[in-house]
């Protein structure tokens, strides 16, 4: 049937996993190599103050399809029990997140689209299609190797033994194929596991990977101790440690962007590109030594949220409709996706879009002035750590008891210096944590508000709140990469 809203554009929504801000040819980076997310930047528009909703994979996800913050979807943590039958750590029940939830591609499909996913879901029971997903060739768990991964097909899991990256673009070009001679449009989620580790040489191809750790000197990322609250584990043991570790993950960044050309290839050929809405986008941030983290918001314990965790890559490319060649520096996040592609493409809005924080910047897609549209502050949350962020200050609360951080990011960039303690800041604390705790309010469902709930960074085993069935939701225990330092380092900011 045709589509009930004329003149819709076909959407490509592909989405990186663990890929920092920082780690594009167009957001300034010289060494690492990626020619087809510059050549979008250069026909399109890049963000480059996007933040996701939370700083680990899960969470994030759930909040770009629903426009929910994780205290209102019920996803803390990365999902760790109920993705696939071969999973352990509940018998391999399986479990779906967002069961009964509505996302963008729900209402998408109620318009005529017709929805395809590729790649990694990892929010529960990879085995069957949600979300109104007619097509669905996804990864069985959320990551692992990149050869023999497990992957599902017709409902059944198998290890893929090619290159995973390439298997997921094998996948969406199949989709593709399908919608050519279609009159509805199409709206396609590629989700790569990529650049999320592993990153060993045997895990990448090698022709990316051995150029990168003969010729590579690494200068665009720092090289610093371990972080005094590093959690234990990943920390390259010295320095060939970590030029394999950035070798992997440059070759890894390398190889999606080959695939992400493939598909941009495909469109141009089918003629479909100006009739495409590409985005690109990371689902959280990543350091790669930054802060001495060898992580993202699990990489440090506490919970961090640091900038190089929670920033993203973003650019939105359609030649002749969103302006070419821009930078954009509006505050902007993850949940602003949801009601950015309904507005964008005519599609109607969430029905519980009151309910929801996001906001559109749909018409920064059409080059009008972003006048009403940026959010003067964005907002954070991990478990019982949440995060104020506007231009120039950036506050972070950790529930019950802290620590706490307060950052001057006019002065003081790069977040070395906390000032939360300092007497001179008090009164600015109180009225970031009044507008935090003001706005958290506002959005949390009180039996999934996180900052009551155990998260600890080790994953999500079953429903959070009153739909829980097993006497405990997330994983505990996390051991610290260097216990001494890290109590010295808790000492001195409480």
């Amino acid at each position: 049937m045709p589509s009930r809203y004329p003149e819709q554009p076909n959407i490509l929504f592909l989405l990186a996993d663990d890929q920092g801000a920082w780690a594009m040819g167009c957001a300034g980076n010289r060494e690492l190599r990626t020619p087809t997310l510059d050549r979008l930047a250069a026909t399109g528009t890049r963000f480059e103050n996007f933040f996701c909703t939370s700083p680990v994979c899960s969470p994030a996800r759930a909040s770009i399809l629903t426009g929910r913050i994780p205290s209102q979807h019920g996803v803390h943590d990365w999902i760790r029990a109920g993705n696939a039958k071969s999973g352990r750590d509940i018998g391999g029940r399986l479990i779906r997140y967002l069961d009964g939830q509505v996302g963008y591609p729900d209402i998408l499909k109620g318009t005529g689209y017709v929805c395809g996913m590729s790649g990694k879901w990892h929010l529960g029971d990879s085995h069957h299609p949600q979300m109104s997903f007619e097509s669905w060739a996804v990864h069985a768990k959320g990551g692992g190797p990149y050869y023999n991964a497990p992957m599902i097909r017709d409902g059944e899991e198998y290890a893929e033994p090619r290159y995973v990256t390439d298997v997921i673009t094998d996948n969406a070009l199949r989709f593709l194929e399908s919608q050519r001679d279609r009159e509805n449009p199409f709206y396609l989620s590629v989700h790569y596991t990529a650049p999320h580790s592993p990153w060993g040489r045997e895990h990448h191809p090698r022709d990316l990977y051995d150029a990168y750790r003969k010729h590579c000197r690494f200068e665009s990322t720092p090289d610093l101790p371990p972080h005094p609250m590093h959690v234990k584990g990943n920390v390259p043991p010295d320095a060939g440690g970590r030029r394999d570790a950035l070798s992997g993950y440059f070759a890894a960044v390398t190889a999606m962007d080959r695939n992400v050309g493939r598909i941009v290839d495909w469109l141009e050929k089918a003629d479909l590109r100006a009739d495409t809405l590409i985005v690109f986008m990371s689902d959280n941030g990543m350091n790669m030594g930054h802060h001495g983290i060898w992580g993202k918001g699990n990489g440090t314990i506490p919970l961090n949220m640091y900038d190089t965790s929670v920033k993203v890559p973003c650019i939105v490319s359609r030649p002749g409709s969103v302006p070419e060649g821009k930078t954009c520096d509006e505050l902007l996040s993850q949940y602003d996706v949801m009601p950015t592609l309904l507005e964008y493409v005519g599609a109607p809005p969430c029905p519980e879009a009151d309910t929801l924080p996001g906001r559109s910047f749909a018409s920064l897609l059409r080059g009008k002035t972003a006048e009403g549209v940026g959010n003067v502050v964005v907002y954070d949350e991990y478990g019982p750590v949440r995060m104020i962020r506007s231009r120039d200050w950036k506050y972070v609360h950790r529930y019950p008891h802290g620590p706490f951080e307060l950052y001057d990011l006019i002065n003081d960039p790069g977040e070395e210096t906390n000032l939360a303690a300092r007497p001179e800041h008090a009164c600015r604390v109180r009225d970031l944590h009044g507008q935090l705790d003001s706005w958290f309010r506002r959005y949390v469902d009180p039996d999934l508000d996180g900052s009551r709930l155990p998260v600890s960074g080790r994953g999500q085993i079953d429903l959070a709140g009153r739909n829980a069935r097993t006497a405990r939701s997330f994983m505990e225990g996390i051991e610290y990469h260097d216990p001494d330092a890290a109590g010295r380092a808790l000492r001195t900011v409480l």
